[in-house]
Formats: structure tokens, C-alpha cells, sequence
């Protein structure tokens, strides 16, 4: 095989320039869509092109339309950056190119997954005996929780879902709050139960589920299979549902209780923020994404699962040519993916650099900022409609038109970019701080330029 050391330096040293130019590049500079795609089209060439070619070819094409996300000053979404150590590593998963399925196809990944997983429960405070396993998204990682709890529900009631499907089953009662995060209905969609299952749950002022309306709920409905989906971390308040008291509730009733912590479930890492989710060890099920505050390059979460069995019930398959290993269930036994990349060495690579007061750090930090955006924005006159319990702000500036007019000359100007939703029948700038290299100057300084284009 030919020498791929220039090949592969060209490729890392484009990446190193590239992370060093966040500090100071346009954040979110609007690309022309259908300039970059024919950019990027084209007839396929006859003839194979040089390998080195390509790579300066693609950097060139792709540069106008890349979106600083990983950088420190954008708040969109809820979108971290990606500490030092993981994108090396998943440069390094992507060379080493393992088939992370069985600890047969790559000891390797799949030892690198198991500690890694070990250490994720711990600083979230899940118990060690459960499950883990590693997904593309908070999406994949509900759909993968709520499988396994489709699984318990019918099995109690006599249902095997996995070999009778759904035609014919009992039916499953879901519960949860009017402020639930949209990947549950498109989890209950993709396993055939249907959005229109769910009984929603009212909410406070701040998006966390009211637990008399909880009670009320449960207590009038019938008996049978029941699934209760709660949530850490409002995607657009970052309120955490009442975990504890919730979770008695839905036990009284024999229900599985489902978490969507996509980043809420971070709040645990941190002594000042663990009163938040209180009682989130009770749980039967949880969901968590890594790229969002533990800084992982996408795609990266986790699905955790209290019960092994339905678990692997639920999502792993057997077949005469694959050979399995005869150790606990792991890879592809745990996710909806059978070809599956090693996302465990860049998890593993994060937390080692970070260790534990490394992340703590991490999310004391981003909460502070969040608080920092808040103050300086109720300072300068535009209203903060959430109570900022975590790491996200809701501000707006009058009337929905004008906010809407805000947000869009922030994302063209590049200095910041946030983003925009609807929150209690009204329009807001959503702002997220989750970034482990926004410092209060990059804060202030989007404040600044928010103050000058509102005016």
C-alpha cells in the first residue's frame, strides 16, 4: 500500500487550522444554498482522481458553506463543541475503521464502550448495574428506551411484541408532558404506538410537568400497559420535570418511566445543579446525547436501561453467520444499528481528558454564561421569559415580528448565532450556551452585538 502519511497529515492539518479559526470566523455567515450545491455537483469524472486531489478539492468546495458551530459563540440548537481529545480519537475510529458490533468484530471498541459507559452512569447518576448503549442522537436513544419499555409492558400483560408485533396486542398507555421534546412522538410513531397515544400532562411556568395534573391523569385512565415519559431539561427553558415525585406517582400506577435527559441529564455531574434532577435513579430508562454538553463531536448519546433483558429483548437479533461473544450484551445487542461505527473512543477520549471535575466544571460553567446572557439582556431592556435553571435563555424584543427580525440579523451578521422558537403562544430568541470554549468575553460580546442590531 502506498505511503498515506501526506494524505493523512493534509486532512489533520486543514482539521487543526480549522479549530483554530473558531475564535475569531463568522459564526454563521448564510451560505447560497444552490451555489454550493452546484459547487459540489457536476458530472462523475471518468477517471479516478489523485487521493490528495480530492481531499483539497473538498476543503475548497465545502469552506463557504461550513457553519462554525463547534465554535464558542454559537447558541443554536443545543449544540457543544468538541473537546481536544475526542475529534483526534474519531480521527483516529475513522482510520482504524472497526466494525463495532460484537467484542468478536472489535474487542477493542466495544471495551472502549463498556468503561466508557461505566463512567457515564457514575457522573449521571444512573445505576451501574443497567445498560448502555451507544447511539447516533437523543432520537435513536428514545426510540431505543421506548422499544425496551414496549417490550416490559406487553411481556407483563402476556404480549410477546417482538415476535406477534402490534396488531392484535394491548393496548400501551403514554403519558407525558404537554412540553415533551418532539423526538418521543416520532419515537411512539416509529414503533408503531402513534403520536396520537399520547395523554399529555400539563406543565408549569416553566415547562416542568405539574405532578397533580400527573396524578389526575393516571388516576382516571384504565389499567393496563402504561409508559410514563418524563423529561430533564426543557429544550427551550431547560426546566427539569420533578423526577422523584413523578416517578412514585407512575409507580403506584405500574408504569415504566422513560427519561429524555438529551442534555438535562448533565445536571447530575455538577453538586450545584444535582437538585435538579432528584430521583432520576428510579427511572426504568433514559435517554442522553454526548454532543451536546459533554462536548463530543457528532453524532454521539447514549441509552441506558435499568432492565438488561428488555433491553436486549428489544433490540438485538441473531443470525447463523454472526459470531457473538459470551460476555454481557454490548454493541449492537444494545442499538438499533447492526453496522455500526466505534463512537466509544472519542466518549472515552472526552472523559479522560476531562475527568470528573472536568465536566462539573463544564456545566457550572455554561449555566453561569447562561445567567450572564440573562442579566446583560434584562439590563439592556429586552425581557428573559424563563427561569434560567441550566443552560438556556429565552429572550424577546416586543412583538413576534420584531423578534423574528432580531434573530435573523444576528445569524446574518456572524458575530453570534442563536436561534428562534415559540414558547407560550409567543416568539423568542432561543439562546444555548453549551460550548466547553465559551468564555464571558465571547458572551459579552454577543450581547453587545445583539444590543446594536435590536436597534
Amino acid at each position: 500500500m502506498e505511503d498515506l502519511t501526506p494524505l493523512f497529515r493534509l486532512a489533520a492539518d486543514h482539521a487543526a487550522r480549522y479549530r483554530r479559526s473558531l475564535r475569531d470566523r463568522p459564526v454563521g455567515i448564510p451560505a447560497d444554498q444552490d451555489e454550493l450545491t452546484r459547487a459540489f455537483s457536476g458530472p462523475l469524472p471518468t477517471t479516478s482522481t489523485p487521493p490528495e486531489q480530492v481531499l483539497t478539492d473538498l476543503i475548497a468546495t465545502a469552506e463557504p458553506g461550513l457553519v462554525a458551530s463547534a465554535g464558542p459563540r454559537y447558541f443554536g440548537f443545543v449544540t457543544g463543541g468538541a473537546t481536544p481529545a475526542s475529534p483526534a480519537a474519531d480521527m483516529l475510529a475513522t482510520a482504524w475503521d472497526q466494525f463495532a458490533t460484537t467484542a468478536v468484530s472489535s474487542p477493542a471498541a466495544i471495551a472502549a464502550e463498556t468503561a466508557a459507559g461505566t463512567w457515564l452512569k457514575d457522573l449521571l447518576g444512573i445505576p451501574a448495574s443497567a445498560t448502555t448503549g451507544f447511539v447516533t442522537g437523543c432520537q435513536a436513544a428514545n426510540t431505543v428506551g421506548l422499544a425496551a419499555a414496549r417490550h416490559h409492558v406487553l411481556r407483563q400483560a402476556g404480549w410477546d411484541v417482538e415476535r406477534r408485533g402490534l396488531l392484535g396486542a394491548p393496548p400501551i398507555r403514554v403519558v407525558a408532558g404537554e412540553e415533551r421534546h418532539a423526538t418521543i412522538d416520532r419515537s411512539l410513531r416509529l414503533l408503531g404506538l402513534g403520536s396520537d397515544v399520547v395523554e399529555p400532562v400539563a406543565a408549569d411556568a416553566n415547562g416542568a410537568i405539574d405532578p397533580a395534573s400527573l396524578h389526575e391523569v393516571l388516576r382516571t385512565a384504565s389499567p393496563g400497559p402504561l409508559i410514563v415519559c418524563l423529561q430533564a431539561g426543557n429544550v427551550n427553558t431547560g426546566a427539569c420535570d420533578p423526577l422523584r415525585e413523578a416517578t412514585d406517582l407512575a409507580r403506584r400506577h405500574g408504569a415504566w418511566v422513560h427519561v429524555d435527559g438529551a442534555f438535562g441529564l448533565w445536571a447530575a455531574a455538577s453538586p450545584a445543579t444535582r437538585h435538579l434532577v432528584d430521583g432520576v435513579e428510579l427511572a426504568d430508562s433514559w435517554a442522553c446525547d454526548g454532543h451536546k454538553w459533554l462536548n463530543v463531536p457528532y453524532d454521539s448519546a447514549f441509552a441506558f436501561c435499568a432492565h438488561p433483558a428488555a433491553h436486549t429483548a428489544a433490540m438485538s437479533y441473531t443470525a447463523a453467520y454472526l459470531a457473538g461473544s459470551d460476555g454481557p450484551p454490548a454493541g449492537a445487542a444494545l442499538t438499533p444499528e447492526s453496522s455500526r461505527r466505534a463512537r466509544g473512543f472519542a466518549v472515552w477520549s472526552a472523559l479522560r481528558e476531562l475527568g470528573r471535575d472536568g465536566v462539573t466544571s463544564l456545566v457550572d460553567r455554561c449555566c453561569a454564561l447562561a445567567r450572564r446572557f440573562a442579566t446583560g439582556l434584562t439590563a439592556a431592556g429586552f425581557e428573559v421569559a424563563n427561569d434560567v435553571v441550566l443552560n438556556q435563555v429565552l429572550v424577546n424584543f416586543g412583538d413576534d415580528t420584531r423578534t423574528d427580525d432580531v434573530v435573523r440579523a444576528v445569524q446574518s451578521d456572524g458575530t453570534c448565532w442563536t436561534g428562534a422558537t415559540t414558547w407560550r403562544g409567543r416568539r423568542h430568541m432561543r439562546i444555548s450556551v453549551s460550548n466547553a470554549t465559551t468564555t464571558e468575553t465571547d458572551v459579552d460580546r454577543s450581547i453587545a452585538a445583539i444590543i446594536r442590531l435590536a436597534a
